[in-house]
């Protein structure tokens, strides 16, 4: 148990700071996303014997979110989504394993759509549809949510 409160310190330290500089540069790192995803196929392969959870969790995280992008570009012909969110998502795919990223990207994004309305309510006027929105946040938000899940919840789920 030692080992998943230190993996977690380690990454939500890590989300925290992913987000903190999206939120000011709209970058998400390679120096800390790279890492992070080799870190979760450790702790999965370490703590959960789930290797494989892991690697299948990074490839899908990345693959959906650049297809997503590359989609996104096609249609409306500017960037929606930057390699970096399709990294932390990889990310959150080694942490959580395949299974869990529907609930990674759902609860990132509904925490952005709610984060919007409510400035949206504040502000008294529409978002400005051509003013970004780093996307890195969100997602971290929504691993951290799904890593609590899978390291603290009933069971310790395993699997992908």
């Amino acid at each position: 148990m030692m080992l998943i409160h230190a993996a977690t310190v380690i990454l939500f330290f890590t989300l925290a700071a992913l987000s903190l500089i999206d939120a000011r540069t709209q970058r998400l790192p390679d120096v800390l996303t790279l890492p992070l995803i080799a870190a979760g196929i450790a702790v999965n392969g370490l703590i959960f014997s789930d290797l494989w959870a892991a690697i299948i969790g990074g490839a899908l995280g990345y693959g959906v979110l650049v297809a997503l992008e590359l989609a996104y570009k096609r249609f409306r012909g500017r960037d929606g989504l930057g390699r970096g969110d399709a990294k932390l998502l990889a990310a959150g795919g080694a942490w959580c394993g395949a299974w869990l990223l529907p609930m990674v990207l759902l609860a990132g994004s509904v925490s952005a759509l709610l984060y919007v309305l409510s400035l949206a309510l504040i502000r008294r006027r529409a978002p400005d549809p051509h003013q970004p929105l780093p996307f890195g946040p969100w997602l971290a938000l929504g691993i951290a949510l799904c890593w609590i899940w899978r390291a603290y919840g009933p069971g310790m789920v395993v699997g992908f």
